[in-house]
């Protein structure tokens, strides 16, 4: 996971989701991915506070990596450097950790994460999310991407479908020998020189992984509850059973609590909230 001040509600949330609801909570590790310019130790005292016998390191990540490789995005705070990091996790994790998965810090856990972990990749796939084949994918790319033949040929013999990043399984050792770290940032270079999407970090990763991913069950990332990116409305669930809470979107359920504006799927996120505002604050 990332770890920045501004989310660091939401990420305690999936860290308590995450033990409540694992067999093994010894089993588990985090890895935290933070910007080399935050105030590292502050979250460290965090974390080591309220969860005392948490195994977890801090990685600091280098914002200007990526700063002069981010294009402007339909809203503000999709275009965060530490959005990118999970660009460059084989980069930064240890060489000894063979797969991880990936959460966004605006989540919860209600289901056993060693399920996740055991996701099977198959012989080839570097990652495995739940994919979403009735969603417009060609919206997430602009008409010059998809007039120019060079480009849109990119997804010939693959039928490509949109899957959301905030829950990833990762294979980092198919990573690291595939270079695909390399792979998204030209996609990025691209994107600075001719505009080929409006989507902040999302689409590099649908363009060198959509219809190569291994499949895992809509279950594990009910997102969007959020509501859309633009208006923050509230949204019901998908049908179907739950393993894992998103609220993907502009809405973050710990902004609606303070404010006193919960949409009702809030109510689920609440007892995960170890910094939770004791008073609303005068506006």
């Amino acid at each position: 996971m990332t770890l920045d001040v501004a989310y660091l509600r939401g990420s305690m949330a999936v860290i308590l989701s995450v033990l409540q609801h694992t067999s093994c909570p010894e089993n588990v590790i985090f890895h935290f991915v933070a910007s080399a310019s935050a105030d590292i130790s502050h979250l460290n005292l965090t974390i080591a506070e309220s969860f005392p016998y948490l195994s977890f390191t801090i990685y600091p990540f280098d914002d200007s990596a990526v700063a002069g490789l981010i294009s402007t995005s339909i809203r503000a705070a999709l275009d965060c450097p530490l959005n990118y990091a999970r660009n460059y996790l084989a980069d930064l994790l240890p060489s000894c950790v063979g797969r991880v998965v990936y959460l966004d810090s605006d989540l919860v856990l209600v289901d056993d994460i060693a399920k996740l972990v055991a996701t099977p990749l198959g012989d080839r796939a570097v990652l495995a999310a739940p994919e979403y084949c009735n969603a417009n994918f060609t919206s997430y790319f602009t008409p010059t991407f998809w007039s120019n033949p060079s480009l849109s040929l990119t997804f010939a013999n693959r039928k490509p479908c949109y899957f959301n990043t905030g829950v990833m399984v990762i294979d980092v050792e198919r990573w690291r020998a595939g270079d695909y770290t390399t792979k998204i940032i030209e996609w990025m270079e691209l994107q600075k020189r001719m505009r080929i999407y409006e989507l902040g970090s999302l689409p590099p990763f649908l363009l060198v992984f959509a219809g190569n991913i291994a499949p895992v069950d809509h279950r594990w990332n009910q997102h969007g509850l959020g509501g859309d990116n633009f208006r923050g409305l509230c949204r019901d669930l998908h049908p179907g059973p739950v393993s894992l809470l998103h609220w993907s979107g502009k809405g973050k359920p710990w902004a609606r609590l303070d404010a006193n504006r919960p949409c009702p799927l809030d109510a689920l996120w609440a007892p995960y909230d170890l910094l939770q505002t004791p008073f609303l604050l005068e506006s």
